[in-house]
């Protein structure tokens, strides 16, 4: 098992891997694929319980992207893992490539569930997690869903669900960058109190800082822990590590162009050292 210093450090070199995929692509989601680099890399290195050269197996823990577009970042953590070839990284959103601008479980190995439309994947993860309980199998659903994500209905219904029937083999983790496409999250559609408003549906709570490894690692322990739903809130930033980026909904999904890559690359390739 990686030490939390270890971990911090694959996810920052999984952001210069995900900003080369998105320049070369000409197309991607960086703001998003940042502010979730350390939650992702955090899962699969230090939790999730998985088989890269039996990417089915049965007991395998289940992940759902369910803020789909981030997909860039979930691609490079699963090649790391090698679930796939490095080189196919470089593929993405080109024509007959399997690395789509949101993942898809039929093109990809490792993939868990196909995701695009926000709000979809913690209704999937409440199935999962009831699925598993049906079928006496002993394996974990996480779910990581956006900030902005939770203004869709559906995932309120799936929480009332997850509570109802108690599933303690479900965790949420809300990457809660407090900005999305048009803007910040608190001027589209307010969240209020998203800790009070989870807790009224059931869902037990745990905050952290979403780029401090150790606070995750805390954070996810105990909501595993815990006998029931439980989420992790957890405060990030979008397109965390790069100055221009940081914070501006303008990166949800904006093209990098060449200066701009010059200059993400110098200071991501800083905090390295």
């Amino acid at each position: 098992m990686l030490k939390p210093e270890e971990i911090s450090r694959i996810a920052q070199e999984l952001r210069i891997t995900v900003l080369d995929m998105i320049y070369k692509a000409r197309s991607g989601h960086v703001g998003g694929s940042f502010s979730c680099a350390e939650i992702i890399t955090t899962l699969y290195e230090y939790f999730m319980n998985v088989r890269p050269d039996e990417p089915c197996w049965p007991d395998r823990d289940r992940f759902i992207l369910s803020k789909g577009h981030a997909a860039p970042m979930l691609y490079a953590v699963l090649s790391k893992k090698g679930f796939f070839e490095e080189e196919k990284l470089y593929t993405l959103r080109q024509l007959g490539s399997p690395l789509q601008g949101h993942p898809c479980m039929f093109e990809l190995p490792g993939i868990d569930m196909s995701t695009g439309s926000l709000g979809m994947g913690l209704s999937v993860g409440v199935g999962m997690a009831l699925s598993a309980r049906v079928t006496g199998r002993k394996y974990r659903v996480f779910v990581l869903c956006g900030d902005g994500e939770l203004q869709e209905g559906q995932n309120w219904e799936a929480l009332m669900s997850a509570a109802k029937w108690k599933l303690d083999n479900l965790t949420v983790i809300i990457d809660y960058n407090g900005v999305q496409l048009d803007g910040n999250v608190n001027d589209i559609m307010p969240l209020s109190d998203i800790e009070s408003r989870l807790k009224s549906f059931g869902i037990h709570t745990f905050k952290c800082d979403g780029h401090n490894v150790e606070d995750l690692i805390n954070s996810i322990q105990a909501a595993i822990r815990y006998d029931g739903p439980a989420a992790v809130i957890a405060k990030t930033v979008k397109g965390k590590g790069v100055s221009f980026m940081e914070g501006q909904s303008a990166w949800h999904g904006k093209v990098v162009e060449d200066n701009e890559y010059e200059q993400a690359v110098k200071e991501l390739t800083g905090l390295l050292r």
